[in-house]
């Protein structure tokens, strides 16, 4: 089973609910919503056995259905509170199915229509409907300027998806959608200078420095952490149930290991640069980190898992700088591979960095193909993701909670 999901956002840039793309095996090159009846409930006997709640936190799932699945009683396996239900497109509108979304309904399921491109005054199941999505690639919003305001008229939620730019973004919010989806927010808005660190930017790069020395110092490592609060409450706070006896900064540090010391350092740096920025961005940057790193572990690369790991964390840096990819690490110490591929996107790399966005996009023909090449088991990549998304979680509660 493959499962990934999207972040959906309201117009203040907030995480309103996730779809999730859901695929069971390699039978489409590209998900596009239209898995069959037979794989859907597979996925959602999954989902009911691994709890939703493990994927998308207390946000809504959105997630698509066809005909047969929607007529019958397994959607019931979901509780309505942590489910939209996204009737595709195309999907054949007879008495029984809308008898059966009338009951839906009535058990308090909301109910989208999955790329809205039909005439709106006589499509049956409109009125039954809470939220309407509109592909803006397939349908742009300067093509129906009095639908949405027909929408707007009928309380409807309106929700644009595909967008691609901060431009669009911006557009569909001012004719009044409410959700948003797309990867516009993970793009640059705009090319600029690099955003420079706060002050502390200096105690970061010095500790950085010590980590690659030859022969790294805990003791000097110590008394620059001791020197920044901020940092050293991280510190102690990560190693906290260590069970570490009268506890003290130096021992903290042996117990987290030079690795995991640097790690915590860079996402400390990526909090400071995201500032204005959606906390998704950081979210995706933490999964993306966990879930390359578990790559690389079960891989050929299992040697080089930590520069996998930082080289996923700064893979939206220009994203959060609004910069190219290439200023954004002028001043971040991490290897040449990882640079090359964040760059140029090539390099010993590339196979990870691919299977990790094809994941994202549920495009699984070429995720199985490139796992082959570093011998890895496509299989258990649901289950490294999962780890990452709780992972990410516990990074977001301990970093960022705390320091707002």
């Amino acid at each position: 089973m493959y499962v990934a999901r999207q972040p959906i956002f309201t117009n203040n840039m907030k995480v309103y609910g996730y779809e999730l793309l859901c695929r069971t095996h390699r039978e489409s090159q590209v998900y596009n919503g239209s898995s069959s009846n037979s794989a859907t409930a597979t996925v959602m006997n999954e989902l009911f056995e691994l709890g939703l709640n493990k994927l998308v936190g207390s946000k809504k799932a959105f997630v698509n259905f066809d005909y047969d699945f929607i007529m019958s009683d397994l959607i019931e396996l979901i509780h309505p509170d942590e489910l939209v239900i996204e009737v595709l497109e195309g999907i054949k509108i007879d008495e029984f199915l809308l008898d059966k979304i009338i009951n839906l309904k009535e058990k308090h399921y909301k109910i989208a229509l999955d790329d809205f491109a039909e005439d709106y005054a006589t499509y049956p199941m409109l009125p039954f409907a809470d939220i309407i999505k509109y592909d803006v690639l397939l349908t742009p919003l300067d093509t129906i300027k009095n639908e949405v305001k027909q929408a707007l008229q009928q309380h409807k939620i309106l929700l644009a998806e595909k967008i691609e730019t901060k431009d669009i973004f911006l557009q569909a919010k001012r004719m009044g959608f409410h959700l948003f989806q797309g990867y516009f927010f993970s793009r640059p808005s705009f090319v600029s200078g690099v955003k420079t660190l706060k002050s502390n930017n200096a105690i970061y790069q010095q500790i950085l420095l010590e980590l690659h020395a030859k022969e790294p110092s805990f003791h000097v490592l110590t008394d620059l952490i001791r020197s920044d609060i901020n940092l050293a409450y991280h510190i102690v706070r990560s190693t906290s149930k260590l069970d570490i006896t009268n506890a003290t900064i130096h021992k903290c540090l042996v117990r987290l290991g030079l690795n995991e010391l640097e790690r915590w350092i860079h996402v400390l740096i990526l909090q400071e640069l995201a500032s204005n920025k959606p906390d998704e961005l950081i979210r995706i940057a933490l999964v993306r980190s966990k879930f390359g790193e578990l790559i690389a572990a079960n891989s050929s690369l299992s040697h080089r898992k930590y520069e996998v790991s930082l080289m996923c964390l700064f893979s939206v840096l220009d994203a959060m700088l609004d910069t190219t990819m290439e200023l954004a690490l002028s001043d971040i110490s991490i290897s040449l591979d990882a640079k090359n591929l964040l760059i140029h996107h090539r390099g010993v790399f590339r196979p990870i960095y691919d299977i990790l966005t094809c994941y994202e996009q549920g495009d699984v023909e070429p995720m199985h193909d490139t796992s082959e090449q570093i011998h890895l088991d496509p299989k258990k990549l649901f289950t490294y993701y999962l780890e990452s998304i709780e992972w990410s979680e516990k990074i977001m509660f301990m970093f960022f909670t705390s320091s707002n």
